[in-house]
């Protein structure tokens, strides 16, 4: 079965949720018999991935603008125009921006599925017109696509589909770390830190984390592990606030043993988010057993955490009393294995795989 991939900026070390879904789903899938080609986005592209395949996954590098309005809609055209010319058995399709192109798809009579991650338009980096375009994807999703997968099951609940299922987001279980070695060359302190991870835009809530943590008389670092795609005004006053702040670190996007480091040693973790799909950052944080307080929106509360570990979203003052009470508690060994088993169980990639293989077969 001929899969082909449009949505993505693309894998591997590449930032985004919807890039990390990508880069553990599609290698099992090619495990699974399928023959997976992605579309990937050349910007993105660099020294540390500049190869055709990964994991058995075929990459197609299409080129796409350097700006954010335009940067999606151009590069799933032109890979649109690719699969009506080679005509996969399924067109998987990442969010509602890239579906833009479904009604060109059908007329192509291609088999056609959308994974729906979050609700873009609600984000705030978009301007009114480019809203609007994104609401008109969703419409597009509703309307055009054979089936639709949500990730979230509060998204699953509000979008009227055609054909939709709920198949969730997966994490990969780590071993932790017992290094240090980039948290010494990055000036971090073992345990004595509060991380967050995370690209620098608004609907992240990042400005929120930091006002709070510099309002806290406190020993403790706060370490923002994430970039933004484009700099906006947001990042740049996100990088001032941080710069007058000596105990707050921006590490910029990593990935691999250095994102572990940051898990395995971090003594609370932080999710400030406005918008989000099922957050991925989150199932890893918690697959190291890792002690999080998140905001109180639909997607956080879907993961079942105790009340304790949620703050009302945007407030900054309940975000700093919540961590101040949660700096001064430590998770015990028996509890961090609790948490690893429930995200272990819940969230397992290879039954992600397997329910989504079972969607291929359907649609085919």
């Amino acid at each position: 079965m001929r899969i082909y991939v449009i949505g993505t900026r693309g894998f591997p070390h590449i930032q985004g949720g919807v890039e990390k879904h990508c880069e553990s789903l599609y290698p099992l899938m090619a495990e699974r018999g399928c023959r997976v080609k992605v579309f990937r986005r050349e910007p993105y592209i660099n020294k540390h991935n500049d190869f055709k395949m990964f994991r058995s996954v075929h990459f197609h590098d299409l080129h796409s603008p350097g700006h954010k309005n335009f940067e999606t809609i151009i590069h799933s055209l032109v890979a649109a125009v690719i699969c009506l010319c080679e005509k996969p058995d399924i067109v998987h399709i990442h969010n509602i921006g890239p579906s833009l192109i479904l009604p060109l798809l059908k007329l192509g009579r291609l088999n056609t599925i959308v994974t729906y991650h979050s609700p873009n338009y609600e984000h705030g980096k978009w301007g009114f017109f480019a809203k609007k375009i994104l609401m008109l994807g969703e419409k597009f999703v509703s309307r055009w696509a054979d089936k639709v997968i949500f990730v979230s099951k509060t998204a699953f609940r509000s979008v009227d589909c055609i054909s939709k299922i709920h198949i969730p987001n997966g994490v990969k279980s780590e071993t932790p770390s017992s290094s240090w070695e980039f948290l010494a060359k990055s000036g971090i302190y073992p345990d004595k830190y509060v991380l967050a991870v995370g690209r620098l835009t608004p609907e992240k809530g990042l400005i929120d984390l930091v006002a709070a943590f510099k309002d806290m008389n406190c020993d403790y670092q706060l370490v923002i592990a994430g970039n933004a795609d484009h700099e906006t005004d947001y990042s740049r006053n996100l990088r001032r606030m941080a710069e007058a702040d000596a105990r707050i670190i921006l590490t910029g996007y990593v990935t691999g043993e250095p994102l572990n480091q940051l898990y395995s040693h971090a003594r609370l973790f932080l999710l400030p988010s406005y918008h989000e799909g099922l957050p991925i950052v989150l199932l890893e944080a918690m697959s190291f057993g890792l002690s999080v307080l998140v905001s109180d929106i639909p997607a956080n509360r879907e993961v079942g955490l105790s009340p304790d570990r949620y703050f009302r979203c945007g407030d900054v003052a309940d975000l700093k009393e919540k961590m101040e009470t949660l700096l001064k508690t430590r998770l015990t060994k028996a509890e961090q294995q609790g948490i690893r088993d429930r995200i272990a169980e819940k969230y397992d990639w290879e039954k992600i795989a397997d329910q989504t293989l079972s969607v291929y077969e359907k649609v085919a």
